[in-house]
């Protein structure tokens, strides 16, 4: 069983835990949390989630989870922490940038299996949603793609132990609000589980298109059906072996190939343009005639994908995303031993830089871990 600590009293942690002694003299608006700095916060809300009868209901290793996700929730306070010119303190993007930080605190320094680091990672990155949910502009989007990327149920009680873990005037009205949450939860059918559509194309068509009904089955040609493999990966993963192995009949279209074909380093910002236009013109040869194709190359960010995959559809392609990861270790030394390896200071960044593909980004999504 997966555990990040199995002491956990808080001195343990504050001399174990570099980002737990952040934490100390982090200041917050005593308007919302009266009781302290994020260290008291944080403290607070770790024994108030273990309080929970529902917390105590689930099994050990979901309590490992949240407990870990709770300890971790307002890591990156220490960062986004800003005085405001009227006096209030704010710390605007703490949890978009704590999920990056979490990410790789467990993939570098904890080694954490795939499905427990993302769950981590994701309750930190959406804790506050169960609280501003309404006022999104479409909330029942925003909850079907959270439900997608995290689990509600876990979610609920950690955004509650947040809320009991401070002192503030509001604190029944915050409580009442994360009730909503879960009844709108269970109303939309997402408690516990991602939101089902009816098919693949329905999801990709319900996150990427205006006025989408969550129940719309679309239209699929299967006369002019093909396929566009996308791959995902920190180099020294393993792509070109993935492809060998899984797809060894299908067209590639590989950056590396074509940079070393041209002679330019993938470090070169001012030519890697030029490859990318290269590959996309390639692409659009195969896109024309509806034949499936890989395209091989990191695609870590999510940016990346988009301007691909936008490319993808407009010829109709059904497109697969693949992400490929090795744990941290090997993924160092099989770059290492990597015929045309990346220096360690850049995939040192590359790695800062990765952001995990989700389900709604492509027509299927696939995590090959190993």
């Amino acid at each position: 069983m997966w555990q990040l600590s199995k002491n956990k009293t808080w001195a343990h942690l504050y001399e174990t835990f570099s980002w737990v002694r952040d934490m100390r003299g982090v200041p917050q608006d005593t308007r919302h949390h009266a009781e302290g700095d994020v260290e008291v916060h944080t403290h607070m809300v770790v024994e108030e989630l273990c309080k929970l009868p529902d917390f105590q209901q689930l099994d050990t290793q979901a309590q490992e989870i949240l407990w870990a996700s709770a300890l971790m929730h307002d890591i990156e306070k220490r960062s986004t922490t800003v005085l405001e010119q009227d006096g209030s303190i704010t710390s605007k993007g703490h949890a978009k940038k704590g999920e990056k930080t979490v990410r790789q605190i467990l993939y570098r320094e904890i080694p954490t299996p795939f499905a427990i680091c993302e769950a981590v990672a994701k309750l930190v990155r959406y804790h506050g949603l169960p609280l501003w949910i309404f006022e999104k502009e479409n909330p029942e989007k925003a909850l079907f793609q959270a439900s997608l990327e995290v689990n509600t149920q876990w979610l609920m009680l950690l955004a509650k132990a947040d809320v009991l873990g401070r002192t503030c005037a509001d604190k029944a009205e915050l409580l009442y609000k994360v009730e909503l949450f879960k009844e709108f939860c269970i109303e939309k059918d997402c408690w516990g589980k991602p939101k089902v559509f009816p098919s693949d194309l329905a999801r990709f068509e319900y996150f990427n298109k205006e006025a989408r009904s969550a129940d719309y089955e679309p239209y699929q040609d299967k006369d002019s059906f093909f396929e566009v493999t996308i791959l995902s990966a920190l180099p020294g993963t393993g792509k070109d072996t993935y492809i060998q192995k899984n797809l060894p009949d299908i067209p590639v279209i590989s950056l590396d190939d074509i940079r070393r074909e041209l002679k330019i380093s993938p470090t070169d910002r001012d030519n890697n343009g030029k490859v990318i236009q290269l590959a996309k013109e390639q692409a659009r040869i195969y896109l024309r005639k509806k034949q499936s194709f890989v395209w091989n190359a990191t695609n870590i960010t999510r940016q990346m994908r988009r301007q691909l995959i936008d490319l993808m559809i407009t010829y109709g392609a059904f497109v697969r995303l693949i992400y490929l990861e090795v744990p941290y270790q090997q993924l160092l030394k099989q770059n290492k031993n990597r015929e045309y390896a990346v220096s360690a200071n850049v995939l040192e960044r590359m790695i800062e830089k990765l952001e995990i593909p989700q389900a709604d980004e492509a027509h299927e999504v696939i995590y090959e871990i190993g």
